[in-house]
């Protein structure tokens, strides 16, 4: 079984490559490069999406009324996400390092940059701030969760989970109380 499962996730990393891969093929394809952390797109590129940006009025004659009416419901939402970010950060830089276990790089999660792309109006690019935080903020979160489930309970479920961290595959199965001990021993090595 578990010969199985390390070439399964042998497999995913693959395929993760194999999407990194075809990424960067984009890069290529779109005109753009990344230098660091900044996206260049060519002149010509740029001027183009200018052409296709759709002004703010327009936008906004434009959109359904129920988006326009649920706005201030979703943005109602940044505080508590704030706040989770605040509590997580300080969970993880006081924990982490009792537990000898190494941090998670909220810039890995958190990424923020749709808002530079020259197609986007003011409004379009507030959202893409505010979905590149949230989601980016959950998976961080998550990131956080699944270390500490590693450390604490690596034991898979009796039943399946929807969507499994990446980290639950190498976890005990339910019911195996040697592989239990033995997960527990290597995530607290």
């Amino acid at each position: 079984m578990e010969s199985r499962v390390s070439h399964i996730l042998g497999e995913i990393r693959r395929l993760e490559e194999e999407l990194e891969e075809a990424i960067r093929t984009h890069e290529v394809e779109f005109l753009y490069r990344i230098d660091g952390t900044k996206v260049r797109f060519e002149k010509t590129v740029r001027k183009a999406h200018q052409q296709l940006k759709v002004g703010l009025f327009r936008w906004l004659r434009e959109s359904r009324f129920r988006n326009v009416i649920s706005a201030p419901f979703i943005y109602s939402l940044i505080l508590p996400f704030l706040v989770l970010d605040l509590f997580i950060s300080a969970y993880q830089a006081i924990c982490f390092p009792l537990y000898r276990m190494p941090k998670v790089d909220r810039r890995k999660y958190i990424v923020v940059d749709r808002h530079k792309l020259s197609y986007l109006n003011v409004i379009e690019k507030l959202n893409c701030i505010y979905c590149g935080y949230a989601n980016g903020l959950f998976a961080y979160a998550r990131e956080i969760g699944a270390r500490t489930e590693e450390y604490w309970c690596p034991v898979k479920h009796a039943g399946k989970i929807l969507d499994p961290h990446r980290r639950y595959a190498r976890f005990a199965d339910f019911g195996d109380p040697e592989a239990y001990r033995e997960q527990i021993a290597a995530a607290r090595r």
